[in-house]
């Protein structure tokens, strides 16, 4: 049974009544962020029940030694670890010198937590009656400022209900913190200096052997009702903490306010020996705006951003919470700002998978960012990737690949390989891949070929050499083999000749050299340039596409299917919905070798070269393999329901679609997969955004056109999008009926529809 506590609401998380159970849950659910930092949904004041700390600041990271039974050569020498860092939210908050603790309170009433989406801020009420028989009325609200993205701010007020009562407030600051996710237990930070200026509090910590500077600051102001209250501070610190101590009498029914404003800054944006001084104008600039100020503030930012990116469903409140849901956390974890950023799997939600980049970022996280947000975002994220070709060349010869072959890491903060399992690390090389197609897709989109001969076709050259060297030519079949590898079905390891790991290192080759031949034709200084500084020949080229040209792919002529790898049809081919459902998730109920001995697929393998090849397969072929994989499949993976949602709409099948819409929309909020106390799902929410454009609405760029196939779920009245396509937005809205556009530009565009060519004029709608 997954989770259903969060109740249905079109623009809000909201969780009613307190259970303890679920804290750490919720604590993942109610995350917040700003794309500069971001923090897990933990209480202000002391709670002394289960809980996962965290608070994170982007780029910031510590290499924790790797820890393993047995080295190889090659090994990544650390696992890159998100780092929890200090703690700015803190509030201690005393009842007559009780503290408030919701884990000990004899009684907890009226609780109610919302995560307002459409306005960016958490909220928290409740009543409570402590031990000492106190009954008090909480209300907090806090946000991470989108327009100032280094200063978070909190209001918090109490209520007391039965009596007069002294109320104390103790906001603080922590930097003895340490994280969920740690291999040796190493004391990630090294507090430098604590200080205190009047209300203003500063701590300023170093990560061990990063060496990121950062400086962590708070100050507070205080309210009886909407009266301010001027009064001193009684300051208390430690090595490594500090706070500031504010007691008030407070009437029966008055209520007692705090706001409190924190946050960090970074040498990643400052001069390191000049924290404090931007730590105090970051403050004085929120302090003087006010709370209200800001909040306001960050509505209007938050509109800006629905303006464009949000997905309105008619008749279907769970599924347009999902999609809310996934594009709000999508655009706290990264807004296109700092092009040394990039997607982390958790995001600012927990430190599970360590490093804040996957392949993932190409596959499922630009189609999202491509289209909601300025072509910019997305060539930036490419541009990413090229800034670390040195480390991804670097990488492959550890391994022992040379001339500039580039293996581009499976989970890196640096570019530099950080992942610590040997089947990931060494063999699920499929990742290269959705590098190069990620260049392709970004063209095929935008039509911005500059990025290719400015930078993109060294990476593709990179990547190419990697695939020449990687496969393996067997005399007996006379084909190239590429073996014992991972592919995306991380459910079998060191297997040979993967279809989809294959299949995308001979499109990668011929890609490579397809774009060599227009960059000599089209762009001659760029090509001298790159051939002089990679050092290709013909002959290297000539050797590349014999590879390609002569690449092996296993195919079962029984089942008229290429073969996820050679000795799939060995395995006992029961299907999932003969394995008994105590066994699932069976990642969590079997041992590895069961697993690994078994058919069942954890995400999208064979399928998934389906979705991004598909042009180069007929529908007929597609549901042919669509019938025999899928039937295997556990999705246990996040990245899986999207693929399959997208394949069934495409096969006409929209109740199945559906489904595994609603399983990938909403798979943090139900809890599909038993383990959202650990953080969410971040990079697979873009896939929840490509099940609506590119499953419902058909979303393809077909001979250089913009095409459209909308189909629509049974159950729902409408749904509605935008794509900022080529610098012209357009809005596409499907009803039962049929489909509307309409375009903002100034320009005229033809798109197909359902395969015919239709034009979309500016501010004219068009219902097909």
């Amino acid at each position: 049974m997954n989770q259903d506590y969060i109740k249905p609401n079109e623009w809000s998380i909201i969780e009613e009544g307190f259970n303890s159970e679920k804290v750490k849950s919720s604590e993942s659910l109610f995350s917040i962020g700003n794309g500069a930092m971001g923090q897990r949904a933990n209480f202000e004041e002391t709670y002394t029940g289960p809980t996962f700390q965290g608070s994170y600041i982007a780029g910031v990271y510590y290499p924790d030694k790797t820890r393993v039974g047995w080295w190889k050569n090659g090994y990544p020498e650390y696992f890159a670890k998100v780092l929890n860092a200090p703690n700015w939210i803190g509030i201690n908050v005393l009842i007559n010198d009780e503290k408030l603790d919701l884990h000990t309170c004899k009684e907890v009433s009226k609780f109610k937590r919302e995560l307002n989406m459409q306005e960016g801020w958490l909220s928290r009420s409740f009543e409570a009656v402590l031990q000492n028989n106190v009954k008090i009325k909480v209300n907090t609200k806090r946000f991470l400022s989108l327009e100032l993205d280094e200063v978070g701010a909190i209001s918090y007020n109490v209520t007391p209900l039965n009596s007069d009562a002294k109320i104390t407030y103790i906001p603080y600051l922590d930097a003895g913190i340490t994280n969920e996710d740690t291999n040796w237990d190493d004391q990630f930070w090294d507090v430098l200096n604590v200080s205190q200026n009047n209300q203003q509090s500063f701590i300023e910590a170093r990560t061990m052997k990063t060496h990121f500077y950062t400086c962590t600051f708070m100050e507070s102001r205080l309210f009886i009702d909407k009266d301010e209250v001027i009064t001193d501070c009684n300051n208390e610190q430690t090595s490594n903490f500090t706070s500031c101590n504010y007691q008030q009498e407070v009437k029966e029914n008055q209520t007692y306010t705090i706001h409190k404003f924190g946050g960090y800054v970074v040498d990643r944006n400052h001069n390191k020996n000049e924290l404090i001084t931007a730590a105090k104008e970051a403050l004085d600039k929120a302090v003087s705006f006010g709370f209200h100020a800001l909040l306001e503030m960050q509505i209007q930012s938050w509109a800006q951003i629905w303006k464009m990116s949000d997905i309105t469903i008619k008749g279907d409140v769970k599924a347009q919470q999902g999609i809310r849901f996934n594009i709000f956390q999508l655009n706290q974890t990264y807004l296109g700002t700092d092009a040394s950023l990039n997607i982390g799997p958790k995001g600012f939600t927990g430190e599970k998978y360590g490093g804040s980049t996957y392949w993932d970022t190409e596959a499922y996280c630009i189609p999202f960012y491509m289209a909601t947000k300025d072509q910019s975002v997305a060539r930036t994220l490419l541009e990413y990737r090229y800034e670390h070709l040195e480390k991804a060349i670097e990488n492959a010869a550890k391994l022992g690949f040379t001339n500039g072959a580039a293996l581009y890491p499976m989970v890196t903060m640096n570019g530099e390989e950080c992942h610590n399992e040997w089947e990931i690390t060494f063999e699920e090389i499929h990742r290269n891949g959705a590098i190069a197609f990620a260049i392709f897709n970004y063209y095929r989109f935008t039509e911005d070929y500059s990025y290719i001969p400015e930078k993109g076709l060294e990476v593709l050259i990179g990547i190419a050499r990697f695939w020449q060297q990687r496969a393996t030519f067997s005399s007996d079949k006379e084909k190239f083999m590429i073996l014992g590898v991972t592919g995306p079905n991380e459910y079998e390891n060191n297997i040979n000749n993967n279809w989809y790991t294959n299949y995308i290192a001979k499109w990668c080759i011929n890609y490579a050299l397809e774009n060599i031949d227009i960059v000599k034709t089209d762009h001659i200084s760029d090509y001298i340039r790159i051939k002089e500084k990679v050092n290709f020949s013909d002959e290297e080229l000539k050797a590349m596409k014999n590879v390609a040209d002569n690449m092996y792919f296993p195919y079962s002529e029984k089942h008229n299917v290429f073969l996820q790898q050679d000795g799939f049809l060995d395995k006992e081919l029961i299907t999932v919905k003969d394995l008994d459902n105590s066994q699932r998730p069976i990642n969590q109920k079997w041992s590895w070798d069961r697993i690994l001995r078994s058919p069942y697929i954890k995400q999208a393998d064979t399928l998934q070269g389906f979705y991004m090849f598909e042009n180069d397969f007929s529908t007929e072929e597609l549901e042919r393999h669509f019938d025999f994989y899928e039937p295997f499949t556990v999705h246990e993976s996040s990245l899986s329901p999207c693929v399959h949602s997208i394949q069934a709409a495409k096969l006409g099948r929209m109740e199945q679609a559906y489904e595994f819409y609603l399983r990938t929309s909403r798979l943090d909020l139900d809890d599909y997969n038993h383990e959202v106390e650990e953080g969410l799902h971040i990079t697979s929410m873009a896939g929840t955004w490509m099940s609506i454009v590119e499953g419902f609405g058909g979303m393809r760029i077909i001979n250089n056109t913009l095409s459209f196939s909308p189909k629509i779920p049974k159950g729902w009245n409408s749904y509605s999008f935008k794509v900022n396509f080529r610098h012209q937005v357009i809005t596409v809205n499907v009803n039962q009926n049929g489909a509307k556009f309409e375009l903002e530009g100034n320009n005229e565009i033809n798109i197909l529809v359902n395969g015919e060519t239709v034009t979309v004029s500016p501010n004219n709608l068009l219902i097909v």
